[in-house]
């Protein structure tokens, strides 16, 4: 396909086959998908992988136990072959912000330091890398977050406490018959409703209204 092809028919997938997705096919998929923009070049994105039964089973243990499994609209979001948890550094922006062609900027003095953290948002790339890259290979991927169970799943998995997860993209072979979600259901916004050009009151829409 063509980029803005993939761009234009890229969904989440919520339902999946047990069928495995190879490892090399996997570390592909993370080898390129980190080749994404990132502040001063730090390259602060890491990926933690869960690729066999037992551990995405561990995984689902701690983020959704078998009791609260009555319900839960998506269970075939289980049977995904593939868990990957991005992880984002900020102690390696705050460093990488500290050497001498950054440090007239005074963000290497500390995360508090930065008012937009950037560590996520080069995190946010690489992640919509991945989404596409996975979508491109004939696969699904589902993005979700972690919230409450971040920091269980990375204690449990042995991830620094100074890393951050992003959330969780599920990967794998998407099944047939795809239910979408409600917000599948809304309706993509027009860019006339998006764009302001010029100034922000000077929207597209009005500079062509009759």
């Amino acid at each position: 396909m063509e980029l803005h092809e993939v761009l234009a028919s890229r969904r989440m997938t919520r339902a999946f086959t047990p069928e495995p997705v190879d490892v090399d096919t996997v570390d592909w998929l993370l080898d390129n998908a980190r080749r994404a923009p990132s502040a001063g070049n730090t390259q602060g994105t890491e990926f933690l992988v869960l690729d066999t039964p037992e551990l995405v089973a561990t995984y689902w243990s701690i983020t959704l136990p078998l009791e609260a499994r009555d319900g839960f609209p998506w269970p075939d979001l289980l049977q995904a072959p593939v868990l990957c948890i991005p992880l984002v550094d900020p102690s390696a922006y705050v460093d990488r912000y500290g050497e001498s062609d950054k440090a007239r900027t005074g963000l290497g003095e500390s995360a508090e330091s930065w008012d937009v953290p950037y560590w996520f948002i080069d995190g946010g790339m690489v992640v919509e890398n991945l989404l596409l890259l996975v979508h491109d290979r004939g696969l699904g991927a589902l993005f979700f977050g972690l919230f409450a169970n971040e920091r269980p799943v990375l204690d449990h998995f042995g991830v620094p406490a100074h890393l951050r997860a992003l959330g969780t993209v599920a990967i794998g072979h998407p099944a047939a018959g795809q239910r979408k979600s409600s917000s599948q259901q809304r309706q993509h916004k027009q860019l006339v409703q998006l764009l302001h050009r010029g100034s922000y009151a000077r929207s597209h829409r009005n500079e062509h209204s009759d």
